[in-house]
């Protein structure tokens, strides 16, 4: 079983920057395609960012692209969120994914998620 526990989440004002992590379980982790999603009140859960099996190819919403950036260390299970200049709209349940395969190819293809971290971006 894969667990994916996200932190670093907070409260920070409009133009700041918070970093996500996301420790992942299991001895697979280098194998995978991870990512970000995010839920904000109201709204469906949609797609932020993606990042292939090495890190070798990344991917962004047009919302966050030139704002956030994806990374990941194999060797310590980890994928990370840079996140700055914050807005008020970044505001929502960040979650971690991985995906079923090494490369990312849709929003759907999600094997597990993790608990999720909230964002609050204060204007």
């Amino acid at each position: 079983q894969v667990q994916l526990v996200e932190s670093g989440g907070g409260l920070v004002q409009a133009g700041g920057s918070l970093r996500l992590s996301c420790a992942a379980s299991g001895r697979t982790f280098s194998s995978y395609a991870m990512g970000w999603f995010r839920q904000a009140p109201g709204k469906e859960r949609e797609f932020v960012s993606a990042i292939n099996w090495n890190g070798g190819r990344t991917y962004y919403a047009d919302s966050v692209q030139g704002r956030f950036t994806i990374s990941r260390d194999n060797a310590k299970n980890t994928v990370c969120l840079q996140m700055n200049s914050l807005k008020p709209e970044d505001t929502a349940v960040y979650y971690c994914a991985r995906f079923y395969s090494s490369s990312y190819y849709a929003d759907a293809d999600v094997t597990y998620w993790g608990q999720g971290t909230q964002v609050t971006v204060s204007s």
